[in-house]
């Protein structure tokens, strides 16, 4: 499957792309929403998005509600860290527009993998 991740900080995506090759997926990367709006513009076969909330740019929730207008087939799992007030803030306000599922960092490779597999 193909997959775009989208979070500003490297060692974030670096790990979720190492541990979604070794399960088999092709990985797309981008370091913005606007950047991921880009990549899902050119590479039309992307299946799944997953997107940290908070990062400059474009920031996840205003990168979720194009990408549903645009694409609302997509499936897309946000992640966050946090930041000031902690993730499940966040993860509340992206499951409200409608992401297929969510995780606070730090997580795992096999939460990540499971919470794929929860949604296909």
């Amino acid at each position: 499957m193909k997959i775009l991740v989208v979070d500003d900080d490297a060692a974030v995506r670096k790990f979720i792309s190492v541990t979604l090759r070794e399960a088999g997926h092709e990985v797309i990367e981008a370091e913005n929403g606007r950047m991921g709006i880009g990549k899902l513009q050119e590479c039309r076969d992307i299946r799944l998005m997953i997107t940290d909330i908070i990062m400059p740019e474009k920031e996840g929730i205003e990168t979720i509600m194009e990408v549903k207008r645009l694409f609302p087939s997509l499936k897309i799992i946000a992640i966050s860290g946090g930041g000031k007030v902690g993730p499940q803030s966040y993860l509340v306000l992206a499951d409200a527009f409608g992401v297929d599922a969510t995780l606070a960092k730090p997580f795992n490779g096999q939460e990540l993998l499971l919470c794929m597999d929860e949604i296909f």
